[in-house]
């Protein structure tokens, strides 16, 4: 899809219903579901975060998304793909203020050129101990991304194409947080397996993305 005609309908999603947990237990197995019930009550105290699913004209004007590989470290998170975002700080006014300046710091686009659609459903990341709010925007030129040199070992540039075709959809075994060689749903996107709280956020985009006409 040429980004025009991406730019023109992904508006619509603002006054849509959002799929919610349903799209996000799709992407999630079995193991981590019952994890998640049993920790409902820490999710109350959790820590905030915000990420942005970033969408943009590329080669050919062709619709792209972008997302981040993480460096290695001593992290539950380490050496994972995910979407550019971050912690909340004090000097953020609001979790979408949290997105916008982060994806400025890991990817370099600028806060004034992304244009937010809406927010997405929030996800609560038991490792880190975080919930996580999605939101979703684009911008209407191409970046001139940077990567965060401390943060992001690779951009990844998916497009849209890729992103919604049923061969992006397949399933991995994972040894995670709460389960050792366990068997689950992932996206493989840019050459990369995508699994867990960044699958199930992107499976709610999906699910979004083909409800428009």
């Amino acid at each position: 899809m040429t980004f025009e005609a991406f730019s023109a309908k992904i508006v619509k999603v603002a006054h849509m219903n959002l799929p919610g947990e349903a799209a996000h237990v799709e992407m999630a197995p079995i193991e981590r579901i019952i994890a998640l019930k049993r920790q409902a009550e820490r999710q109350k105290t959790a820590r905030k975060a915000a990420v942005m699913v970033l969408f943009y004209p590329g080669d050919n004007s062709e619709t792209h998304m972008i997302l981040i590989l993480r460096r290695t470290y001593k992290g539950v998170h380490s050496n994972q793909v995910g979407f550019p975002g971050g912690k909340v700080e004090p000097e953020d006014k609001n979790l979408q203020d949290t997105a916008l300046r982060e994806t400025e710091e890991e990817v370099g686009v600028p806060v004034a050129s992304i244009e937010v659609v809406t927010a997405l459903t929030n996800i609560y990341i038991p490792p880190s101990d975080y919930v996580v709010q999605p939101f979703l925007g684009f911008t209407r030129k191409r970046p001139k991304f940077v990567a965060q040199e401390k943060e992001v070992a690779a951009l990844i540039e998916v497009p849209l194409r890729e992103f919604l075709a049923p061969e992006s959809l397949t399933e991995q075994k994972i040894t995670t947080s709460y389960a050792s060689n366990i068997q689950v749903p992932a996206f493989v996107l840019g050459g990369h397996v995508v699994w867990g709280a960044t699958a199930m956020m992107l499976n709610e985009v999906r699910a979004l993305l083909c409800q428009l006409d």
